[in-house]
């Protein structure tokens, strides 16, 4: 070093851990050139600038910009002056997320990396973003996140260990509540909105509408039975559902897909007229007979006595649901939401072991001949007297 520069540095009283400032003049791959204050130039090394190892320079200063740093080492022999930007940025960005976490303020961060189980950003410190902070829902691919500026909450602080914790989540979710009562004052029972499905689970599927999930029961997915939502909706579709309930202090929306289609009776009743023969699925067998589904959500009575042209003591020796059938229209009665249907065969003979049941049929017992002396001793049965009545 000349004895000019030494000279600078001895009257200038430059010391090791004094705090310089000073403009940036060359950046480069090496790290950062600054013409101090002082009248000298120090050199910050890449591992210096940044709390984020593995950054590149160019991503931190630019030529021209102030900065400040705290004098690591200084070489009287080479006139080498070590800064570093970093360390001195470390004990006020410590001291300002320390403040920052009791008051629960949100700040805006810069994604410096994606790594292994979340985001980093620099902070003056190095701070941390797990993956489960990021998003309200899970996120498959957290590299769209680099670069971007995000708005957080500091949730964790602690110095000697350097850890430093902010949460994403934190703030969606309190701008989640405020969308949600928000968007609850403006919902009414009745209302027909389109939303998308966010999540599915064994009674249900939560439909995003806008700002707020509510939930459609699985009983409100369909016209038709439903073991599981997957049957009817996925995770992504856009749908229409009606809301059904609006609990704003519990922060509950009630929704249906079903009421939000055309009713069965009213889309497919007029396609069915007496005489027509039609095919459709049993649904439920109960003991009066059995219930055959026509269209999704349509379904007709098959009456025990309409099973067959035999005798048939219980629908369940003959129908078991999911059993396909050809059926019969007797009668439709739109205005009582009622179709009766028959699987007998029109003119028929009865036959032996009706339904399939294998069951051997009741041997009747012949009825017997009276006299009646007011007809004369026709010898009439009790059937041919009161044929009409037993049918």
């Amino acid at each position: 070093m000349s004895e000019d520069l030494r000279e600078m540095l001895t009257e200038q009283e430059v010391h090791e851990g004094d705090v310089v400032s000073g403009e940036v003049t060359a950046v480069d791959d090496n790290g950062v050139t600054v013409a101090l204050s002082h009248g000298f130039e120090g050199h910050i090394a890449p591992q210096e600038l940044s709390a984020v190892p593995g950054v590149n320079p160019t991503e931190i200063v630019q030529v021209g910009e102030q900065v400040s740093a705290v004098v690591l080492k200084i070489d009287m022999e080479s006139g080498q002056v070590t800064l570093s930007k970093r360390r001195v940025e470390q004990t006020a960005a410590w001291d300002r997320m320390k403040d920052l976490l009791e008051s629960g303020e949100p700040i805006e961060v810069e994604i410096r990396d994606v790594v292994k189980g979340g985001l980093v950003a620099d902070v003056g410190v190095r701070a941390f973003i797990p993956a489960s902070l990021v998003d309200r829902r899970f996120v498959e691919d957290l590299s769209e996140f680099k670069g971007k500026t995000l708005r957080v909450k500091v949730v964790e602080v602690d110095p000697e260990k350097n850890k430093l914790i902010l949460s994403r989540k934190a703030v969606l979710e309190v701008e989640g509540e405020e969308q949600a009562k928000a968007l609850m004052s403006n919902l009414h029972v009745g209302d027909v909105i389109e939303g998308t499905v966010q999540r599915l689970t064994d009674f249900g599927a939560f439909v995003d509408v806008g700002g707020a999930d509510g939930l459609v029961h699985i009983s409100e997915l369909s016209f038709t039975h439903v073991n599981h939502p997957s049957e009817v909706v996925n995770e992504g579709d856009r749908v229409k559902v009606r809301v059904l309930r609006v609990d704003p202090d519990a922060g509950r929306i009630s929704l249906s897909i079903k009421a939000a289609l055309p009713e069965p009776w009213e889309a497919h009743a007029n396609d069915y007229h007496p005489g027509d023969v039609v095919q459709g699925v049993v649904k439920r067998v109960v003991d009066f007979g059995a219930f055959v589904e026509l269209q999704p959500g349509l379904e007709g009575l098959v009456h025990v006595s309409q099973i067959s042209n035999d005798h048939v003591a219980h629908a369940s020796d003959v129908l078991e649901p999911g059993q396909e059938v050809t059926v019969r229209v007797l009668s439709v009665e739109p205005e009582r939401r009622r179709i009766s249907l028959s699987m007998r065969e029109p003119n028929a003979a009865p036959r032996e072991n009706a339904g399939g049941n294998n069951r051997r049929r009741e041997q009747r017992r012949p009825v017997e001949r009276v006299e009646d002396n007011s007809s004369n001793g026709t010898g009439a049965t009790l059937g041919d007297l009161f044929g009409d009545l037993f049918k």
